[in-house]
């Protein structure tokens, strides 16, 4: 679901009053004042409240459910340990069922029922852009913890997962050294893959690639036939994909099925892990390449510890951890760095914590500089808030899947990637913390 190039907040000023602009079948209910909008996010005797907004059902079940899952072990980590300087959190899950209608009405029941301080959810951004009205009405703050692509500055989410210069940046000259110039780009037919490959054109025409075909199927379609025949008929080196979800795992097996072969014309994913090569098919996966700043498989103690807790934990009985799952945990770590934060802001006043101050001291707060994780936190290594943007710079790697469904890492970024949601829109401005810094001057925020 896309929108024409203009301010959400355009979109939220038509809340109260309904259809959301932009958004034609999103109905937003004002709910404010029935249920108690003017009470403490966080009350000095109670529980911190999360929301968790992901699918528990329908095709984006196949990542959201262990995006749930993780959290829940996170939460369950914290709480054990003490919680947060002595309170407890207390996780307020909902099924959005795959549909962007229950997303965007289950966010004002987040935030203006169950009094939510922040909500962490969504995996594709038809979702995310569908909450977003509502999170902007009511400055609200969001954590979404997956690679989007770009093209925005919002000033009520703090984004966990790969912009694409720090995603299909490094992947596609990747791929094109390595096995060709000629690409086909075969996604599901949403904002986020026809985005994601006009970035892709971007770096491949700099890495002296061309795309020889092009299509898109519905999100949770599982027919791929066509595609297919149009690939023989046009004979790519390689194809790229940012088919999501179920959609991703049919995408996959009828590949095989139909004759491919991984060595002959790999798949380069910006999505396809751990998850979706278990519920594949490890053959299915087995030589396929992608992109991402966390692998199951990365070297480091921090990580070797999170698989093995979260293996052993009630949570991890998928067998398998994943970028999204990964991004997931490091959102949820940075929102506790933040509510500690936010707490010495106030003084130790719990009722004075709002939203918008745990955006605000995710960024350079009183010098110590933004939100950090460290090698000892982060399963993924060292990571952090960029103060500015509030989209995390991480270090860009390629993995191969293997035999297993485990992925051998074949590159690693040198050092880390800021995050630049205009990498390939330089006339649009500069995303800051109040909003788009455009060209002549002017400043917009919540932009789209």
């Amino acid at each position: 679901m896309g929108i024409s190039r203009r301010t959400i907040l355009k979109g939220a000023a038509a809340a109260g009053a309904g259809v959301v602009a932009g958004f034609p079948h999103v109905f937003v209910k004002d709910f404010g004042q029935a249920w108690g909008a003017d009470k403490p996010w966080i009350t000095k005797d109670g529980n911190i409240k999360v929301g968790l907004l992901w699918s528990l059902t329908g095709p984006l079940a196949v990542v959201e459910t262990d995006s749930t899952m993780v959290s829940q072990f996170a939460i369950d980590k914290i709480n054990k340990a003490g919680g947060v300087k002595g309170k407890m959190i207390e996780p307020v899950i909902i099924d959005a069922k795959s549909d962007i209608k229950v997303f965007s009405e289950k966010i004002s029941e987040l935030i203006l029922k169950h009094r939510v301080v922040t909500t962490h959810g969504c995996y594709t951004s038809a979702s995310r852009r569908a909450v977003m009205p509502i999170v902007m009405k009511w400055d609200h703050l969001f954590y979404y913890p997956t690679c989007y692509e770009g093209r925005e500055c919002m000033q009520n989410i703090i984004n966990t997962g790969p912009l694409a210069n720090q995603h299909s940046f490094e992947l596609v000259p990747f791929m094109v050294k390595n096995f060709g110039k000629k690409v086909y780009l075969v996604g599901s037919n949403y904002i986020w893959p026809k985005e994601s490959n006009k970035n892709v054109k971007v770096w491949l025409e700099r890495a002296g690639g061309e795309v020889v075909g092009e299509d898109y199927v519905p999100l949770g379609g599982s027919e791929f036939g066509p595609v297919f025949n149009k690939i023989r008929q046009s004979g790519p080196n390689w194809i790229m994909s940012t088919v999501v979800g179920d959609s991703d795992v049919a995408f996959h097996k009828q590949f095989l099925q139909e004759g491919f072969k991984s060595d002959k014309l790999p798949i380069a994913a910006l999505t396809t892990g751990e998850i979706e090569t278990k519920a594949m098919g490890n053959e299915a996966g087995a030589g396929h390449f992608l992109s991402a700043p966390y692998f199951q498989t990365l070297p480091n103690p921090t990580n070797e510890k999170f698989v093995q807790e979260y293996f052993a934990s009630e949570w991890g009985k998928n067998g398998v951890t994943h970028y999204n799952m990964e991004e997931t945990y490091t959102g949820i770590l940075f929102w506790v760095k933040a509510l500690e934060r936010a707490l010495d802001n106030t003084g130790g006043d719990w009722e004075a914590i709002t939203p918008r101050m745990l955006r605000d001291v995710s960024g350079n707060y009183k010098d110590q500089g933004p939100a950090m994780l460290t090698d000892e936190e982060s399963p993924e290594g060292k990571c952090w808030i960029d103060p500015e943007n509030f989209n995390y710079h991480c270090i860009p790697k390629i993995g191969q899947c293997q035999a297993d469904g485990q992925f051998k890492i074949v590159f690693s970024a040198e050092k880390h990637v800021p995050p630049d949601p205009f990498a390939i829109y330089p006339d649009r401005g500069v995303c800051k913390v109040d909003g788009l810094h455009k060209p002549d001057g002017k400043v917009e925020t919540g932009v789209l």
